[in-house]
């Protein structure tokens, strides 16, 4: 036996004997089976009867049946199934079955030897047990993290079902997992005033330790053995339940009873429990239960109640945190619930409103009337008697409603909220109470404990601000104070009452400090009751602070204390505000009354403090020698007493003596013992050990607070602020552009390196380690006390500096007064503005904190690139986390005025990992500096926005708030994020620096709002003029760059807001404003615009709401106003019901939107600088499909031009209908449309794709028709050669009818020598010629053409001497025409003497400065003044060149004019149908003569330049004008068809010599026609299936047109080759067809080359596989109709039709044949053969084929925008070739030198990148021969080809062009002719860069 079964074995061995009895009793009339099954049993245990104390071998056996019949012990297991595994091996219990009966346990049996039953109750708690054999334990199991909640809700179904005695019976066991640990649990499970640790277990969720099973068995055991009876049946049970019954009616009937009269605790009699037996059957004797601790029970048994009507019962546990209120939630009511379930949301909702309604809130239905819940009135019917008794009549409707449940207290409700609030949001609670102006709790009992508590922590937000008046020299001084609340010394009066008044404590407290105001609740006040359950032993404090005005009530701040209830039954609070108070108040009835009562009072009286004792029933006025009072309150008035209070008040205070001096602080409390203080709480303690660290370090060497940020910040302070400032230099610079950028950019990096020099101060590390190491509770704590230690910090000093500002301030208004202005306002304003920056300096606060990490990050990432293994990495990570959880981060600096982009952008894109993509509306807020625009969105969303101590918001804040569960119904978004922003008109920044960063923020904020709201605080028409100017121009420019933003317009400050009429009246007045402002703004940003409407979507009788002003009084003691608090709950209504019909942004393109707007806002014209990347990514996304869609039309229309193709060729076609080509392609257009209907509905972009939609459907259709009309015009095209070729094709008939019939003839005869080969040679020559000789006898050969002789013979005819064609021919220059970069030597200059001003090289350049100017005017008079004298010496400073950049320019637009219209003129000759004529080239080259002589120049052109020009054009179509002409002669000249069919008929001819039959011979020919048309169909297949892979899978063609520029660029830096470059340059187009014909070759004859044999293999299987399928089914179809050879020929050619060709045979040389199985066997045997060689041909075959790859791909992908830039030559990247109306626009442009751009009159290039001179003051000459110049900030203007150019100014950060640029230096002077010096010097750090970094910024032109 084990060492457990030993544990239980004298019980056991006891027990044997009376169990065996009880077998004796079981009934004699059961069944057979029973009788069966009992003699198993029986039999069982006898052989179980001779085992002694040594281990048995059947002791696991099943116990008799005797044995089951009176258990040991009977558990119930209850509570959470999840928190055991219910199984065979779970020893505690085995079988899932929940049941209501017992089950005998074998597994517990194993183990103690004991006779167990357990009865499975988990989860099933409506079921009551029938307690027949009584119950030993009732266990308890609960899962360890859920323990507390688990814990309350089992206790209470225990109690309701059994009643309160089963709580006796109750063992508790917490199940956990292996390795964990349930220390928390305990802690926690005590604090339940039922539970008993004696009575405590915990053990695995297995249970299958048998050690732990047994432990739990043994505490069983004790608790049986305690308890009397030891086991709870059905009789205690009906008789705890009756007590229970009992008990709660007289509960009820006590609560009932006025709560203010107690009964006293010496009079309350000593009650008795019952009497306990032992195990030994003695009789405890009986014990008395102190009152405390029947206080206790009583006081849990009602929290209770009170927590279940409000359904907070799992809160009391798990507390509110605030997250749960800082979301968008439903509606809340403002006036009623309905529920009272909704009491603690509505309170918190509301309170978080500022709406100090919110302590009654009446709980009634929604269709009651006005009234405080009105009751039912009760009906009886009476007679005339009953008028007579009175009393009997009253009595009738007496205890009608005795069973009515009261509504609940107001401050019951409110410590209710309070005590299930965490620690966050009892402060915020508190925090905005104080707000409200109401008394705050100071101790507070705890419900359960009962254990006094000070909520410190609650008060360390709050901040009190007052002002002193105090009478110095005979003036009164007014000093303000500014204290937070815990740190304030002042004096403390407190108030008692000693039992039960019929005058209000509170009340009269109310009246000494705002008689208004109801800041402590009492008994008169709106939904008060007699009874309430919290409020007892609560001691609430609030502060009366005066005004400085002569009507205030004290001169000082004072604290009133208010000590809820009667002070004789919570001692310790009684004497704790007794010991800490300055004067003391006491209420009481009668002195003769209470003895105690007395007692207490003759103490107070003997300590000598200041005392005030107030007698409710007596009415005499004493005072004591030693200064206490003694006042009757009987017969006199309220406002009577407070007075008289005051005045003594006053006394008191006004006596000099340190024991009336300001002694009360609330931070002692924390030192008072017998009290616990929240902020002891572990996690608290811990966040404040970490902050006090810090705070150690800051206050080390008592540094001036203005100094700190300094010393302990230096990344955001004079460094930060320095690049800021060059960084916004970068956007307007001025002289030598890009060198003085490059210099600025190299500052920059300077900066960036000294702030990386600047080690991270002790005091980042150590809040960075805070930050990482702590977890989430302990950081929120940290973050609070850093926040509120760094406010208390500064805020002494940040007073006295706001005193001297407002003294200062009102000197120089006094100074600006006066009619004469002295010198001493300009020294008065210069004070000002150090203070102003003294001011600045003093605040210090945790958004500094922030900022250093921001810049930090910046910083490093600028300096060491990115890295994921630093500790700057992790910056943007831990400020994510903040972010989430609610904490308000700086999006904009306020101090620098600058965004840092790159940290921005890091922690908005850690929160997108975090959180996903999620989609926000963005909500912004204007407003005028001091109009209340963070109060409004702090009371509006509960929201606490980050402000340091004393000042205003700077900058802008991003703040997330959560959007309900309830309210996603409703809304598209998953948050709001909202932007709070510092008021424009800023008193620090004055003038012009006002305006701009008023135009650059609100710009900033509107563009980034979804909706802006727009506060106007009160009515001043100048004030409202001012900003609504600002306001109207912002969305104007939204309007400019498609932004939409809506707005809502928000009046504050308003006196009547109910007045209907004056607000409509305001409203016009509002909208007549706007639209003039409208009209002003839109002159300003050069926009039609009549309205405000105009500009965007508003209406004024909606968009406009009032708000009550926010105090209703004066502060500091007014409350705020409750029509403030509705008025922007009806705002926050409106915005979300505007809200809801907006998606919002996704938080992607709400990072990108900021970039935008602050890249664009930094450029002096934001309209024009503005760039939507978010719009840019979507559109080229869009580009990329639209390639897609376009391919899938294109690679359809080439598979039905092949088939039709085939058809012609085959002659089954002679006509093609565009009907038929659209049926045809119908299908795969209907796909694409409802792909593009997919995508533009589905993307999460489908607002910003909206606007391309109809565009782009109509490009698709445009494409579609494209495509299909070019598609017949080149199968029209192949219809008329075919025609033409009629002639020819009937000859090929006869020709092969006559051959193969002398073939046969001839064979016949030469059968004898089929094995002499010479022989059959010689003859088959000698027919062969003869039939030539017959066939072409009247047909003229085509000759082969020589076209040089041509171009030769035309260049003379056209007067061109010999000598000059031949040197021009030999010296080859004419090939480089179109890429020279000089063309000097083409041309002949006029003689000096008849030098012009318009012969003059035009510059390209304008200088911009004062003294190049000056330069220019005297350079212009010089020439009209000494005229080719000035000429001649200009000529010395002239550029090698002898032309200017825009005469070059002239050249080249006239080569490659030329170039195109000759080639086109070429190829729209019919040549491969009709033939080449010279003509075709004459015609040409007497055109391009005729566009030379046509060219307006000022010089002559030299005959050299002409014959290049033609020279060129004729060697740009001779490859094409070959190629057609041997198209030509193949398909007409039968002569080159005879020759081409030799070896075929050779073939047929041996085939009928060697004697074989007609079927063998036809077959041989019908393999051989089919060989060369297989070829062509195998590789036109491959050709569009290589096309097809390379577009889909190879990276510079599986993507838009920008990505394709992405890799030409990168090839050609690869090559290095400087003449493809230029080539590029010049010829954009030309280049990219050389790099994708490179890129095709490449990809199939070396990367890819067995894939592309693969290709090639699987298409010619497809192919046999055709012919096969042809072969079968044409032979079957003839054999089925008995059908001949002629038929059979029919069949299997029109089964070919459209995939090969194959030309007609006859058939009467083969009627012979009938064995269509032998025919078709042999064209597979000889087809095979075929096919085998096919698969093993050469790659080469497929440049000859009909289809090519690289010119499929081509077409594909060179059908786009071609047109360059004006300035850089940069092509445009458009995909789409006609894409109006959008503009021209490319992401990088380059430098002007790469296009040959210099300054006019010099040699030196002008490197300036033209993005960077749109942004300048600079100006140019748009053509060669312009005297006027345009400035490029207007370059627009310059010309149609500006025109249509959108070149954004960026800081051309594209690399790659600057490495060309350094690279090809040489290169480019000698091209064209000039150098790069003087102000085209190229700046050093371009020369750093390498060909690696070049080709890698080729990367972020896609990005």
């Amino acid at each position: 036996m084990s060492l457990y079964k030993e544990q239980y074995l004298v019980g056991f061995i006891r027990r044997q004997q009376h169990l065996l009895k009880a077998d004796r009793n079981i009934e004699k009339n059961t069944t057979s089976k029973a009788d069966e099954m009992d003699d198993q049993d029986n039999t069982a245990a006898e052989q179980n009867k001779d085992s002694t104390g040594g281990e048995s071998e059947n002791t696991s056996e099943t116990p008799p049946i005797n044995e089951r019949m009176a258990p040991d012990l009977t558990l119930v297991l209850i509570g959470d199934p999840a928190s055991t595994d219910i199984g065979p091996k779970n020893i505690l219990l085995d079988h899932d079955d929940q049941t209501n009966v017992e089950q005998f346990s074998p597994n517990l049996y194993n183990l103690c030897g004991r006779h167990v039953c357990v009865i499975n109750m988990l989860g099933l708690q409506t079921k009551e047990i029938p307690l027949n054999q009584g119950v030993h334990a009732f266990v308890l199991l609960l899962p360890n993290t859920l323990h507390s909640s688990h814990y309350s809700s089992g206790v209470q179904w225990l109690e309701k079902v059994f009643g309160r005695g089963a709580l006796s019976y109750l063992i508790t066991v917490v199940t956990h997992e292996p390795g964990e640990t349930c220390e928390s649990a305990l802690k926690e499970l005590k604090t339940n005033i039922d539970f008993n640790e004696k009575r405590f277990h915990t053990c695995t969720r297995s249970m299958m330790d048998e050690n732990q099973v047994a432990n739990l068995l043994e505490k069983i055991n004790v608790m049986v053995s305690e308890n009397d009876p030891q086991s709870y049946t059905g009789l205690v049970c009906a008789e705890d339940k009756d007590q229970e019954g009992h008990l709660e009616d007289k509960y009820h009937e006590e609560e009932r009873k006025d709560s203010e009269l107690k009964t006293n605790k010496t009079g309350t009699a000593d009650e008795e429990v019952s009497v306990k037996e032992n195990i030994s059957g003695n009789k405890e004797q009986p014990v008395k239960v102190s009152e405390e601790i029947k206080k206790k029970r009583s006081c849990q048994k009602q929290t209770e109640t009170l927590l279940g009507r409000l359904h907070l019962q799992d809160k009391f546990q798990h507390k509110f945190p605030p997250a749960d209120f800082l979301q968008i939630h439903l509606r809340v009511k403002q006036h009623h619930v309905t529920s009272e379930k909704d009491l603690a949301q509505t309170f918190l909702h509301r309170l978080m409103m500022l709406d100090y309604r919110v302590r009654y809130i009446p709980v009634k239905s929604d269709s009651q009337t006005e009234g405080n819940h009105p009751k039912p009135v009760q009906v009886i019917d009476i007679t005339e008697e009953d008028f007579s008794n009175l009393g009997a009549l009253l009595r009738m409707g007496a205890g009608t409603h005795q069973s009515e449940q009261t509504h609940l207290h107001p401050m019951d409700v409110q410590m209710a909220v309070f005590h299930c609030s965490d620690s966050f949001l009892k402060q915020m609670m508190i925090t905005k109470l104080s707000q409200c102006q109401y008394a705050l709790p100071l101790l507070v009992p705890d419900p359960v404990t009962m254990e006094i508590e000070c909520p410190l922590w609650t008060f360390r937000q709050i901040t009190k601000t007052w002002k002193v008046t105090e009478i110095k020299d005979g003036s009164n001084i007014v000093t303000m104070k500014s204290v937070p609340v815990y740190k304030a010394q002042t004096p403390l009066v407190s108030f008692f009452r000693l039992g039960s008044l019929s005058v209000s404590k509170s009340q009269l407290i109310n009246t000494l400090i705002n008689d208004r105001h109801n800041t402590f609740f009492h008994r008169n006040c709106p939904g008060s009751t007699k009874s309430r359950y919290l409020m007892d032993g609560v001691a609430e404090i609030a502060w009366y602070c005066p005004a400085g005005k002569p009507n205030d009530i004290f001169n000082d701040c004072i604290a009133f204390c208010n000590l809820h209830g009667d002070a004789l039954l919570t001692e310790r609070q009684c004497n704790i505000l007794i010991e800490k108070s300055s004067i003391n108040i006491i209420l009481f009835p009668s002195l003769q009354k209470h003895e105690e009562s007395q007692s207490l009072i003759s103490a107070l009286f003997k300590s000598r403090k200041p005392l005030i004792c107030l007698c409710v029933d007596d009415c005499d006025v004493v005072k004591t020698t030693t200064g206490q009072y003694i006042i009757g309150l009987k017969d006199r008035s309220q406002s009577e007493v407070s007075e008289e209070l005051k005045q003594i008040i006053r006394e008191f205070l006004s006596v000099d003596g340190s024991s009336l001096k300001p002694c009360f602080q609330l931070e002692t409390m924390a030192e008072l013992s017998g009290i616990r203080v929240d902020e002891s709480d572990p996690a608290c303690q811990r966040g404040k050990s970490a902050a006090m660290i810090i705070m150690d370090l800051i206050k080390k060497n008592n540094m001036d607070v203005s100094k700190l940020k300094d010393e302990f910040l230096p990344y955001r302070g004079d460094l930060w602020h320095q690049w800021s400032k060059i960084h916004k230099e970068l956007y307007n610079l001025r002289g030598d552009i890009e060198n003085e950028k490059s210099k600025k950019q190299q500052q920059l990096m300077n900066i960036r390196q000294k702030q990386c020099d600047a080690s991270c101060s002790k005091l980042m590390e150590l809040f960075i380690e805070s930050l990482s190491s702590l977890p989430l509770t302990d950081k929120q704590y940290f973050l609070k006390w850093i926040q509120i230690l760094i406010d208390d910090l500064s805020t002494d000093e940040l007073s006295s500096v706001l005193q001297s500002y407002d003294k200062k301030w009102s000197e120089v208004l006094a100074l600006k007064n006066k009619c004469n202005k002295s010198d001493l306002l300009l020294i008065k304003q210069t004070e000002l503005e150090d203070i102003s920056r003294k001011l600045q300096s003093a605040t210090f606060g945790l958004e500094h904190i922030f900022r250093e990490m921001g810049q930090i990050y910046e910083a490093h990432r600028a300096i060491e690139g990115e890295s994921r293994h630093t500790d700057w990495s992790k910056y943007p990570e831990l400020a994510a986390q903040l972010m989430i959880s609610g904490h308000p981060m700086e999006l904009m600096d306020g101090d620098a005025g600058h965004v840092p982009l790159t940290w921005i952008s890091s922690l908005l894109e850690e929160v997108i990992k975090k959180l996903g993509d999620q989609r926000v509306f963005v909500l912004s807020v204007l407003g005028i500096q001091s109009s209340g625009k963070s109060t409004m969105l702090n009371t509006m969303f509960g929201l606490q926005f980050a402000v340091s101590a004393g000042r205003c918001t700077k900058g802008a804040f991003m703040q997330l708030l959560k959007v309900s569960e309830e309210m996603k119904k409703d809304l598209k978004f998953d948050y709001l994020l909202v932007v709070d922003t510092e008021g424009l008109r800023a008193l620090e920044l004055e003038g012009n620096i006002t305006l701009h960063h008023d135009n650059e923020l609100a710009t900033f904020v509107v563009g980034l709002g979804n909706m802006t709201l727009i506060n106007i605080f009160g009515e001043n028409p100048s004030e409202m003029q001012d900003i609504l100017q600002i306001v109207v121009q912002a969305f104007m420019r939204m309007k400019k760059v498609q932004l939409s933003p809506s707005c809502v317009f928000v009046h504050q400050n308003v006196t009547d807001v109910a007045a209907a009429e004056k607000n409509m009246d305001g409203k016009r007045r509002l909208q007549e404003k706007l639209d003039q402002m409208a009209k002003l703004a839109a002159e300003e940003e050069f926009c039609d615009a009549e309205c405000f409407s105009d500009v965007i979507e508003f209406d004024v009788r909606k968009d406009v709401k009032y708000c009550a002003q926010l105090w209703e009084g004066s502060p500091p003691m007014a409350p705020p106003n409750p029509g403030y608090s509705e008025s922007i709950q009806e705002v926050k209504n409106t915005i979300l019901s505007k809200a809801s019909q907006s998606a919002g942004i996704t938080l992607t393109q709400f990072k990108y939107k900021i970039q935008d707007l602050w890249s664009a806002l930094l450029n002096e014209n934001f309209v024009f600088s503005f760039k939507n990347t978010l719009e840019i990514a979507a559109y080229r996304k869009l580009e990329s499909q639209y390639g897609n869609w376009t391919w899938d039309l294109r690679s359809n229309m080439l598979t039905i031009e092949n088939q039709l193709y085939n058809r012609i060729e085959n002659g089954n076609l002679d006509k093609v209908e565009l009907s038929y080509l659209n049926k045809e392609s119908n299908k795969t257009y209907e796909t694409i449309a409802k792909e593009m209907t997919t995508y533009f509905e589905d993307k999460r972009e489908k607002e910003i794709l909206a606007q391309w939609r109809g565009r782009f459907e109509t490009k698709i259709k445009e494409f579609h028709d494209d495509q299909v009309s070019t598609v017949k015009r080149k199968l029209d095209e192949v219809i008329q050669q075919k025609k033409a070729c009629e002639k020819l094709d009937d000859k090929k008939k006869e020709f092969e009818d006559k051959l193969l019939q002398r073939s046969k003839e001839l064979a016949q005869q030469l059968k004898d020598k089929a094995k002499d080969e010479e022989e059959l040679n010689k003859q088959f020559r000698s027919v062969w010629s003869d039939l030539v000789t017959e066939i072409t006898a009247d047909t003229k050969p085509i000759e082969d053409i020589d076209l040089e002789e041509d171009m030769f013979a035309i260049l003379q005819e056209l007067g061109f001497e010999w000598p000059l064609i031949n040197e021009c021919k030999q010296n080859g220059r004419y090939k480089k025409i179109s890429r020279l970069g000089d063309y000097s030597d083409y041309v002949i200059l006029p003689k000096k003497g008849n030098l012009s001003d318009t012969s003059e090289p035009g510059p390209a350049i304008k200088e911009d400065d004062n003294a190049s100017r000056r330069v220019t005017k005297f350079w212009q008079c010089i020439k009209k003044s000494f005229g080719h004298n000035s000429k001649t010496k200009q000529r010395k400073h002239k550029s090698h060149s002898a032309l200017s950049y825009g005469e070059q320019q002239q050249i080249r637009l006239l080569i490659d004019k030329a170039d195109k219209q000759s080639l086109g003129a070429i190829k729209d000759k019919p040549v491969a149908t009709r033939g080449y004529t010279q003509t075709h080239l004459h015609e040409v080259a007497k055109n391009v003569k005729e566009e030379v002589k046509n060219f307006s120049r000022t010089y002559t052109l030299k005959k050299e330049f002409t014959v290049d020009l033609i020279l060129y054009v004729f060697d740009r179509a001779e490859s094409w004008l070959l190629d057609s002409q041997e198209k030509f002669k193949m398909n007409t000249d039968a002569l080159t068809y005879l020759e081409s069919k030799k070896t075929q008929f050779h073939t047929v001819f041996r085939s009928f010599c060697k004697g074989n039959s007609s079927a063998v011979v036809l077959a041989e020919l019908i393999c051989e026609k089919l060989k060369a048309s297989t070829v062509e169909a195998v590789c036109n297949r491959t050709a569009i299936g290589l096309a097809g892979e390379m577009r889909c899978n190879f990276p510079a063609f599986n993507g838009n047109r920008l990505n394709l520029e992405k890799h030409v660029l990168k090839s050609l830096a690869e090559n290095e080759n400087f003449n493809d470059f230029i080539n590029y340059i010049r010829n954009p187009r030309k280049q990219t067809e050389a790099f994708i014909k490179a890129q095709v070759k490449k990809y199939i004859f070396r990367d890819h080359k067995d894939e592309t044999v693969n290709v090639l293999k699987n298409n010619v299987d497809d192919v046999n596989s055709l012919v096969s399928r042809a072969l079968s089914t044409a032979t079957q179809k003839v054999q089925t109709q008995r059908g001949n050879i002629n038929m059979w020929l029919k069949e299997f050619s029109s089964l070919l039709k459209d995939e090969l060709t194959l030309d007609i045979i006859s058939s009467q040389n083969f009627s012979d044949i009938n064995d269509f199985e032998f025919l078709k066997d042999e064209i597979k045997e000889i087809f095979t053969s075929i096919i085998d060689q096919m698969s093993s041909f050469s790659l080469d075959k497929l440049n000859k084929s009909r289809l090519k790859p690289d010119e499929i791909l081509i077409d594909q992908l060179c059908k786009c925008c071609w047109v360059k830039c004006p300035f850089c030559a940069a092509v445009c990247t458009n995909t789409i070739e006609d894409h109006s109306p959008n503009d021209h626009n490319v992401p990088f442009h380059r430098p002007s030198a790469i296009n040959g751009w210099h300054y006019r009159g010099t040699v030196e290039f002008s490197i300036n990148f033209c993005t960077t001179n749109v942004a300048s003051d600079r100006s140019f000459y748009p053509r060669h021969d312009s005297e006027e110049t345009v400035p490029y900030k207007r370059y627009r203007t310059a010309g149609p080809e500006y025109a249509n150019w959108r070149i954004t100014p960026d800081e051309s950060k594209l690399a790659y062009w600057k490495w060309f640029v350094c690279r090809f230096q040489k290169n480019l002077e000698k091209h064209y002719n000039l150098k790069f010096q003087g102000r085209g010097e190229i700046p050093s750090e371009w020369k750093t860069i390498s060909k690696n970094e070049a080709i890698k910024s080729l990367d972020e032109m896609c990005v």
